[in-house]
């Protein structure tokens, strides 16, 4: 994570500006908080870029999914009735363009301790935590947060290989149960990883964005993992179009005057933190 925590919410905020140009659906797979939990009329402080930046894109007509982490278990309708997101607390199946997709956090599989998790996830226990003083509650909630990323082991999150990852072994299992599925996508690993298994089917471990800033975009076709890093050119290529995408209104004159070599006539525009390069008549 970054040490300035605001530096890493504007740079999460930043990313969201950059693919609200052409995002019909943007899905945040987990752990998005370091600790959520919500009292009756009180919720962590904090976060308030995010939530704006988020609830600007709802408000605009772009769909946000919000699967649940081990993590921010615990919102009990404020993102969804204050922000506009549509949160999932269980694994969802769901058709996207012509692909089927299993979407997870995936600590329901790899959980190394199924105890506590069954009582993080009790409604019993939740409801129970809020006779705990709001202040009391949120600071030891940080504070275990602060100490699981301390006790994490970095060979934790190195990849184990196909044979040994639990969430590769679950999602084979998953694709011959259910052969119309193409993607298994998870969070939780911090691995990021595009692997294919039998029959073309693909696992998808996102990565994270807090040392790995990845993410997975999908076409309506195709499917891809990209990493974001404020004021870096990422180029797309598309029939007759060039998208550079640039963080923080970043300017491209290098890109420019590349192109104007290449091309002989090109068109530019510049809209919402993406130069659009329109390829007007190439050479041969």
């Amino acid at each position: 994570m970054e040490k300035n925590p605001r530096a890493h919410e504007h740079k999460l905020v930043a990313w969201l500006d950059t693919v609200k140009t052409d995002a019909e659906a943007i899905f945040m797979v987990g752990d998005m908080f370091d600790f959520w939990y919500e009292y009756q009329t009180v919720v962590p402080k904090g976060y308030v870029r995010f939530l704006g930046k988020m609830a600007e894109l709802v408000d605009s007509g772009i769909e946000i999914h919000f699967f649940t982490g081990n993590h921010d278990i615990w919102t009990f309708g404020y993102l969804e009735n204050e922000v506009g997101i549509t949160v999932h607390r269980q694994a969802q199946t769901m058709t996207l363009g012509s692909k089927r997709f299993f979407i997870t956090h995936g600590d329901e599989v790899s959980c190394d301790n199924n105890f506590r998790r069954k009582i993080f996830h009790s409604p019993f226990f939740q409801r129970l935590f809020q006779l705990v003083p709001p202040r009391i509650g949120q600071n030891f909630g940080f504070a275990w947060s602060k100490r699981n990323r301390e006790k994490l082991n970095p060979d934790d999150t190195k990849y184990k290989g196909e044979q040994n990852e639990p969430l590769i072994i679950f999602a084979k299992k998953y694709f011959e149960n259910y052969p119309d599925v193409d993607f298994a996508v998870f969070g939780h690993r911090h691995i990021q990883l595009d692997l294919q298994v039998q029959n073309q089917k693909r696992v998808v471990m996102l990565g994270d964005f807090v040392k790995l800033f990845s993410y997975g975009v999908f076409d309506g076709e195709n499917f891809w993992l990209e990493n974001f890093e404020l004021n870096r050119v990422n180029i797309q290529i598309h029939p007759k179009r060039l998208e550079f995408r640039v963080g923080e209104q970043m300017i491209c004159e290098l890109a420019k005057n590349l192109f104007c070599l290449l091309c002989r006539s090109v068109k530019f525009d510049f809209q919402q933190n993406v130069l659009y390069v329109h390829i007007l008549n190439a050479r041969n």
